[in-house]
């Protein structure tokens, strides 16, 4: 095979891929697959099993104050356990390879711990190891900042990991995960979910940042940013996965590719804000300084001058949200703050949504035949977002599903 028709491709593996040493051993051959393919190959490894979660809890179990700095220099070493592990069984197999940190593979990252963003990769070492024919095994979720500290890149972290170094090899990346590829829902909820062959970027970021969870949505902004091909499939079967690239094949199928429920979302109100320019930048400038994103931001007009704004947040923002707002609340002489836990919202996803005008009151009058109320309603070009109460969601999600793709209505 001639220089010119080698391919590259960056392979991330999850936690529960490589979740002991059997589970090394089967992707230890997946890898060889690959290579007897004539792929030159880096693979991307996520911390064992629940590794990551169990470092979470023994960090706990020390103390109330979880330092952001030390809480990035305790997990990284899930993936340092992975990468060795990993690089020793392609060795037992007759596979060369070096396993290489994140430091060691040239991932710099800034912003707030836990919660870092990747700003330069520099693969001159990963790309040095796989031209003299070795399996570069680098550790996800992970970079380092200017100052040499480590960084981990927030849940989900590993899959930007891999897209990024895909980007900067030029290679393609393929998320090998324990499911079959992206579902039109969750196969928990849903009576019968369907695999989608291919989703655009677009449609697939949508879907990560309402909450589906095969994806971390900043990996597919990158990805589409850089226009690197992604591939989704299992770790555990043959079965073909699914595709998400610049432009899908034309096809004449459902315009609602997928339905997608989120439970990890609060919604917070700051009650009575005075209506004057520059209150709401003022607001979210606060949130934004602590690393507090906001969606689905609604200002309600009240009489009096003052107005109603509400947002979601992701639960675990919760805390830091309230405490910001509270400050806010009393600088602008506002009536207070209100937070609801128990709530979730529910999203239909697909491209061709804007141009059928009667998607969303079908969308409403199915949740209204279940019983289900609204509390606020978002659409963008790709989705239209309903919040519910916490205890209906998967009703809500299930009925949509069987409406909107089940029944083959549109």
């Amino acid at each position: 095979m001639s220089e010119k028709t080698v391919r590259t491709a960056v392979l991330k593996f999850g936690g529960s891929s490589v979740a002991g040493a059997e589970r090394m051993k089967e992707v230890a051959q997946i890898i060889k697959s690959y290579l007897d393919k004539g792929y030159k190959i880096a693979a991307i490894v996520s911390a064992m099993g629940n590794t990551t979660n169990e470092l979470l809890a023994l960090a706990g179990d020390v103390t109330d104050e979880l330092n952001g700095r030390e809480i990035d220099q305790l997990l990284a070493t899930g993936e340092q356990q992975s990468i060795a592990l990993l690089a020793l069984a392609l060795k037992h197999e007759g596979i060369p390879a070096q396993s290489f940190t994140a430091a060691q593979a040239g991932f710099y990252a800034n912003g707030f711990p836990t919660e870092g963003r990747i700003y330069r990769v520099n693969p001159k070492a990963v790309t040095d190891a796989m031209e003299k024919g070795l399996v570069a095994v680098v550790a996800g979720f992970q970079a380092i900042t200017d100052d040499g500290d480590v960084i981990t890149l927030g849940r989900g972290g590993s899959d930007l990991s891999a897209v990024a170094l895909a980007a900067s090899v030029e290679g393609e990346c393929h998320i090998l995960k324990d499911v079959p590829g992206v579902m039109s829902a969750d196969p928990k909820i849903a009576r019968l979910p369907i695999k989608l062959n291919y989703l655009s970027y677009q449609e697939c970021m949508e879907l990560s940042s309402l909450g589906a969870k095969m994806l971390q949505a900043r990996s597919v902004e990158v990805a589409a940013r850089y226009e690197v091909p992604l591939y989704v499939a299992s770790s555990f079967t043959k079965e073909e996965g699914t595709w998400i690239v610049k432009n899908i094949p034309v096809s004449e199928g459902l315009v609602i590719k997928a339905v997608v429920h989120d439970l990890k979302v609060a919604k917070v109100v700051l009650m009575g804000v005075p209506d004057v320019p520059g209150v709401a930048g003022r607001l979210f400038t606060n949130l934004a300084e602590r690393g507090i994103g906001a969606e689905m931001i609604i200002q309600n007009n009240m009489r009096g001058g003052l107005n109603d704004i509400g947002f979601l947040v992701r639960k675990e923002n919760l805390d830091g949200t309230i405490d910001v707002c509270r400050n806010f609340s009393r600088d602008v002489d506002a009536q207070g703050v209100s937070f609801n836990t128990e709530i979730a919202r529910v999203s239909i996803v697909g491209a061709g949504i804007a141009n059928h005008p009667d998607i969303p009151p079908r969308m409403f009058t199915v949740l209204a035949k279940e019983g289900i109320n609204i509390d606020m309603i978002a659409s963008t070009a790709l989705a239209v977002t309903c919040v519910v109460a916490a205890t209906r969601v998967e009703d809500a999600a299930r009925a949509l599903h069987e409406h909107f793709i089940e029944e083959g209505a549109i």
